[in-house]
């Protein structure tokens, strides 16, 4: 079998590619467990500055693949037991369970990741990018909330990235109807960053630009933003002063600082 998720690392950035062209990156149990290794893996990484995330073949992803869900709850316990099937169950060091681990993870990876996304991203896979800090998307690109059309709700920890980007009437209506929205209205909306005619070559230059930045800044101004965004006042000031302290005077700032003085592009030191 092919590996379902495949990970390429080059200058700081590493490229994500969910593989299952045939079935239009659709979710399987084993396809659960892959993204979440694969964003596990990325978030201890320390050399790997920003993520790129992309699927290959037609399209992003489908959404979950019910016929392969259905075909294990026929099989024999022993069949599929290397297979963590109990989408429900908890996972270590992280407030998701594994179903929401899957899209949540790259919420949680410290560096910057870019969806780049081309033709379906529908129920399970649009919340795999809402995950992302940044997407970009191809002109046909089409999208939609779809968990109403099979009988159930969002679960891919969707409540907590439609939050940031949708005003709750809109979210509401998405996913309460499942209708398809297009790129230009999903720009509108505010479910993708903006439309792009080639968006892997587009994020792969945003990638680029963003490694070549501190990654001590990079990573505070990722957690910055991600926990202040719904802090109070008080706590968002505070932690504007705690990051701002450990990166002043730091050998990256230093470096960033002198290589603006001296007109060169700087050479920053990896994360510890």
């Amino acid at each position: 079998m092919a590996e379902l998720v495949l990970i390429d690392k080059k200058d700081h950035v590493a490229r994500v590619r969910l593989n299952r062209p045939d079935k239009y990156n659709a979710l399987s149990p084993e396809m659960f467990v892959a993204i979440i290794n694969a964003g596990q893996s990325l978030a201890h990484d320390t050399s790997v500055r920003a993520v790129i995330l992309s699927g290959e073949g037609r399209g992003f992803c489908a959404g979950l693949d019910f016929q392969r869900f259905m075909e294990m709850q026929a099989q024999e316990p022993s069949e599929n037991k290397d297979v963590k099937a109990d989408l429900f169950g908890g996972v270590s060091e992280t407030i998701a369970n594994r179903a929401q681990l899957v899209a949540y993870i790259w919420k949680q990876i410290p560096v910057p990741v870019i969806a780049a996304l081309h033709g379906v991203s529908y129920g399970g896979g649009l919340q795999i990018a809402l995950g992302a800090d940044i997407r970009l998307a191809s002109p046909d690109a089409t999208f939609s909330i779809m968990e109403i059309k099979w009988g159930l709700v969002p679960d891919m920890s969707g409540t907590q990235t439609l939050r940031d980007l949708l005003r709750l009437d809109v979210a509401k209506e998405l996913a309460l109807t499942g209708r398809i929205v297009d790129a230009r209205e999903a720009v509108e909306v505010g479910l993708i960053t903006r439309v792009c005619n080639d968006p892997l070559t587009e994020a792969k230059t945003l990638a680029r630009e963003i490694a070549g930045k501190s990654p001590h800044a990079v990573v505070a101004c990722k957690h910055l933003f991600e926990t202040a965004w719904h802090s109070s006042a008080a706590d968002g000031l505070k932690l504007e002063e705690k990051l701002q302290r450990t990166l002043i005077g730091s050998p990256n700032n230093i470096e960033a600082v002198m290589a603006n003085f001296e007109k060169r592009a700087p050479k920053y030191k990896d994360r510890d």
